[in-house]
């Protein structure tokens, strides 16, 4: 791995925001989940809950140009069991949905732990999110419209997010996990070395600070590769 590749990803997951996460209800369109799972990236989360409209729905391989390879996403059959693992990490649970209950994204905190729950493009949010959910939020439009793309939706309000963290200085402190570092570390760097490791079913090795595999003589001989290759 190049000095520069290691220093762009340490930086980039130094400004992960490992308490903030999406939640994807039965979001099924190939396009809205790669646009959300791309600016979910981009904004810095780590988390994204999904429950899947069918078997067939899901992130399919090549989606969103594997963005989705930096990030980790959850399955969950159903919309309560994502929110009560969202809720057992200490998250307030905002859904999308235009109500009277609900209030302006921009009235929110967002520095404190949160989940964000985006809704199925054409049926909108089921009754259970709603009623499980913290608070309702929503993009106040003025237009003839009645309510934007769910992509569209998701990016305003993650990048409210980001402004209320940005200057609560949150960005400037690397709270992300050393173990989940290291595995995105060796991802990023060795990806051909990453994918014999799982074929193997060996242990990701460590990442000095300067991107190269810090690995002892046993592993590189368990992965029949030596250092002096390619």
């Amino acid at each position: 791995m190049t000095p520069e590749r290691n220093q762009r990803i340490r930086a980039a997951l130094a400004h992960r925001q490992v308490d903030l996460a999406v939640c994807l209800d039965r979001v099924h369109k190939t396009h809205n989940l790669s646009a959300i799972i791309r600016t979910a990236e981009a904004v810095g989360v780590h988390h994204v809950h999904a429950v899947w409209m069918d078997q067939q729905s899901g992130l399919r391989k090549g989606t969103s140009m594997g963005t989705h390879n930096w990030m980790q996403i959850h399955d969950h059959p159903h919309i309560e069991d994502a929110i009560d693992t969202l809720r057992a990490e200490g998250k307030q649970v905002l859904i999308s949905h235009m109500s009277d209950k609900a209030v302006d994204f921009r009235e929110v905190d967002y520095t404190r732990p949160t989940a964000i729950i985006m809704s199925q493009e054409r049926l909108g949010a089921c009754e259970e999110a709603i009623a499980a959910a913290d608070q309702q939020i929503v993009v106040p439009m003025a237009g003839m419209v009645e309510s934007l793309n769910v992509s569209v939706a998701t990016a305003i309000v993650l990048y409210e997010a980001q402004r209320q963290r940005q200057l609560a200085g949150m960005y400037q402190q690397d709270n992300f996990p050393e173990q989940e570092k290291q595995r995105l570390l060796f991802l990023g760097g060795y990806p051909r070395l990453y994918q014999q490791c799982i074929s193997k079913g060996l242990a990701f090795p460590p990442i000095d600070d300067d991107g190269q595999i810090a690995a002892d003589p046993d592993w590189w001989h368990a992965m029949q590769y030596s250092k002096t290759s390619g």
